[in-house]
């Protein structure tokens, strides 16, 4: 075993992928934000019995759940929404109460393209209020993000899990097969009508039942209900409503929605929906004993990156700096210190060479390397005009300037 390696379902993010991950996370903040979401944390550790029997059978086998020192049962986060669930209960906030949360979860999948061991979720819930506004709400976060991000073809499916469970009781299948048909109906996409069919029987549901359900799905065209009273706020909140598609097949894997249910797939991306999420009004009682409902989602971060790395809408720098300021001599190096002051002050991101003892040749030598885009060159010559040369990297070319000429270029 290479122990210089990283675990599998783990990553490393070196500089240039770094900054990829950084301006995504900067674009939903300043949109959340914009929206009236404030931030908020959660501790990476919970007790275990805060996160099991949350998600369901299939998701609590994903769950990282050890003892600690203390003989204690813990679980790392598996997602943000129970965490949350579980500090509404404990503290005493104004309701309603909204927050977006941008922190590391933790599950043991099968690591595959786009699903990892470790990875960033992004969360903004709604909680203390059972309305379709609220609901609408939060979709029009969504819809406001993925414009943001510069997506111009991406769609948001809504369905409802009322509507889902009128669907399977009208069809005449027992009460207790609810969750487990839920969990069949979900993989419509995958493995076809058919495949649901032989599952559905496999857990005991009758033919003729599984026809019914299969008939109510598909004659379903309009949202009924809830979710057609937040189908009418959407055009009034700016949502252009051909983004928005009514799904009656779709479910959600998680157990604790009750109510509206959504996901956004991008056209053209072939890696499923990079958002998830819907109503859960039980939730919290179920956790602490308070009444208090809640609506949210979670946005898939790895998945969201992947696409707007296909669609090129990702910036193509390798670092942060925008200038290096070289050392020509060690004598000089109180003018080079000088001028990265002033370069800061005018909130321009520059470096300087950290050894006065390096040749020219060298510092120029790392700065390409690196894929600095600019050098600032300051020699006995340079410092008697109180000028500079600006050096650019990637055309070779450069100009002697004044500083306040070169913050101007550098800003431009």
């Amino acid at each position: 075993m290479n122990k210089m390696q990283t675990l599998k379902g783990f990553r490393d993010f070196l500089p240039e992928e770094a900054i990829k991950r950084q301006f995504l996370v900067e674009k939903i903040r300043k949109v959340s934000e914009l929206m009236g979401f404030d931030p908020f944390e959660t501790p990476a550790i919970e007790y275990a019995e805060v996160l099991t029997g949350k998600y369901g059978n299939e998701a609590d086998k994903l769950l990282y759940i050890f003892e600690d020192r203390g003989k204690r049962k813990v679980g790392l986060r598996y997602d943000q929404t129970v965490p949350t669930c579980r500090v509404v209960g404990q503290y005493d906030l104004p309701m309603p109460f909204r927050r977006y949360q941008i922190q590391n979860v933790w599950r043991q999948e099968k690591p595959q393209q786009g699903r990892y061991r470790e990875f960033i979720q992004v969360d903004a819930d709604i909680f203390g209020v059972d309305t379709p506004l609220a609901d609408g709400q939060i979709i029009e976060l969504i819809y406001k993000i993925y414009q943001e991000l510069g997506f111009n073809k991406f769609t948001i499916k809504l369905n409802s899990r009322e509507i889902l469970f009128n669907i399977i009781k009208e069809s005449g299948i027992d009460e207790k097969f609810t969750f487990p048909v839920l969990q069949s109906i979900d993989k419509l996409d995958k493995i076809n009508k058919e495949g649901v069919q032989k599952e559905l029987l496999s857990k005991n549901v009758e033919e003729e039942k599984i026809q019914k359900l299969f008939t109510a799905i598909e004659n379903l065209k309009e949202p009924t209900g809830e979710l057609k009273q937040v189908f009418e706020i959407l055009p009034k909140l700016g949502i252009d409503m051909d983004k928005i598609k009514f799904d009656p097949s779709m479910v959600r894997g998680l157990d604790y929605y009750t109510g509206t249910i959504f996901e956004v797939t991008i056209n053209s991306y072939m890696q499923g929906s990079v958002l998830g999420g819907g109503r859960y009004n039980n939730l919290i009682k179920q956790l602490t004993g308070k009444d208090l409902v809640g609506v949210g989602f979670g946005l898939g971060f790895d998945r969201t990156l992947l696409a707007m790395d296909q669609f090129n809408l990702l910036p193509k720098t390798k670092t942060v700096s925008r200038c290096l300021i070289t050392v020509f001599a060690p004598e000089f190096l109180d003018k080079s210190l000088e001028v990265a002051t002033t370069l800061r002050e005018n909130d321009i991101n520059c470096e300087v060479y950290p050894d006065p003892s390096s040749k020219l040749e060298k510092q120029l030598k790392y700065a390409d390397r690196k894929q600095i885009p600019n050098v600032l060159i300051i020699g006995s010559e340079e410092i008697k005009l109180n000028k500079v040369i600006l050096k650019n990297m990637q055309t070779k070319t450069q100009e002697l300037s004044t500083i306040d000429k070169v913050c101007k270029l550098l800003l431009a």
